[in-house]
């Protein structure tokens, strides 16, 4: 049935969704039409500013963020345990935190971003081999994720690369950035290792534990998202508030700022681009698996007149459809320290996330005992 709102024209939403993405030419397809105004589907439900909007946003506490140098991590065992407590500190407080001298050169990231911008830049008939949202093929571009589930359409575009249990052969990424991807993936996935090493010594537990354990990269999951300018932007988000359902994001972005901010102590905070850092923030399986030990945080991207804006996040997670238990680590539970979540399955876990998509809820809240 058509949604009608006092006073407007009736308006059926789920008719304009399918409209836009039969159109398979993205939010960046409506950009380059010529819009001046944001389509009905990617207001806020709210209306702008919002409750969430109303949370002050703290330009000071941006300064505060954990910059954390991985330098001298592989050679000096007092330096690998300084940076585990730091690693263990910005986790259990912030959630979020950016680190340097990781072991990625800068050429490798600068030409990622470049080869997202390839991708997006090509002509809209060439991208449209690449749309759709089976979630079982190893490449696939679309715009948003969780489009007809969502309260609203996020103002961006993403080409995802689900690159394990079966990853995809070169021959199945686009030639335009297929050198780029594969070769800042296996870095990505290093880096992302080794802190995993540093969170399960944080936890107290052997380096390999979240790993090995927990099962944490069984299934990885690389994206190209590209947030073009926005007319309106105080009528929507380029990605909504919210927290990862992965373990582990490890995220680059380009050098526009402003846009990715997280959620700390009440009031939003800007992510400022530092050259050659990467993003690091905590999923809400790592918070469930830590018992709250290790915090998520919420985080958002605002939409911006000015653009485009590029980033490349890779996910770290165990296998979607496992019908292995997730619960809190037996190590970690006391008397004093009870279980805080009952135990799920990815699957289960996995369904319930895709079925309400990025509804400014946490994904945890029906295994909270």
């Amino acid at each position: 049935m058509a949604a009608t709102v006092s006073g407007e024209a009736e308006y059926d939403r789920m008719s304009e969704l399918r409209a836009f993405d039969e159109t398979k030419a993205g939010v960046k397809g409506l950009v380059d039409a010529g819009i001046t105004k944001v389509p009905r589907i990617f207001h806020h439900p709210n209306g702008c500013p919002d409750s969430i909007n109303q949370l002050p946003t703290n330009l000071e506490l941006a300064h505060e963020l954990p910059i954390i140098d991985m330098k001298g991590i592989h050679t000096d065992q007092e330096r690998r345990k300084e940076i585990v407590a730091l690693v263990r500190d910005a986790s259990e407080t912030w959630g979020f935190f950016q680190v340097i001298n990781h072991g990625i050169p800068n050429s490798v990231l600068e030409e990622a971003i470049r080869g997202s911008h390839r991708f997006f830049d090509q002509d809209t008939e060439v991208k449209k081999q690449w749309y759709g949202r089976d979630k079982t093929k190893p490449v696939s571009y679309h715009s948003c994720d969780d489009l007809f589930v969502a309260p609203m359409a996020g103002w961006r575009d993403s080409l995802v690369f689900r690159m394990s249990p079966n990853p995809p052969t070169p021959d199945q990424l686009p030639e335009v950035n297929r050198e780029i991807s594969l070769e800042y993936f296996e870095k990505a996935v290093n880096v992302g290792y080794l802190l995993l090493e540093l969170l399960s010594e944080g936890l107290g537990l052997s380096p390999s534990y979240l790993k090995d354990k927990i099962g944490i990269g069984e299934f990885m999951m690389m994206m190209c998202n590209y947030y073009p300018p926005c007319p309106q932007p105080e009528l929507t988000y380029a990605l909504t508030r919210h927290k990862d359902v992965s373990f582990l994001t490890v995220l680059l972005q380009d050098d526009s700022g402003g846009a990715l901010q997280a959620l700390y102590h009440n009031q939003w905070v800007d992510v400022t681009p530092i050259p050659g850092a990467l993003v690091v923030n905590i999923g809400e399986l790592l918070q469930l698996v830590s018992n709250d030990k290790y915090k998520s945080a919420e985080h958002r991207v605002l939409a911006k007149q000015t653009g485009p804006r590029t980033s490349v996040p890779c996910f770290f997670s165990a296998a979607h459809n496992s019908t292995v238990a997730i619960q809190p680590i037996q190590e970690l539970l006391s008397e004093d320290n009870p279980p805080k979540y009952r135990a799920t399955t990815m699957k289960e876990f996995f369904d319930h996330f895709y079925g309400t998509g990025l509804d400014g809820t946490s994904a945890l809240q029906p295994f909270i005992l």
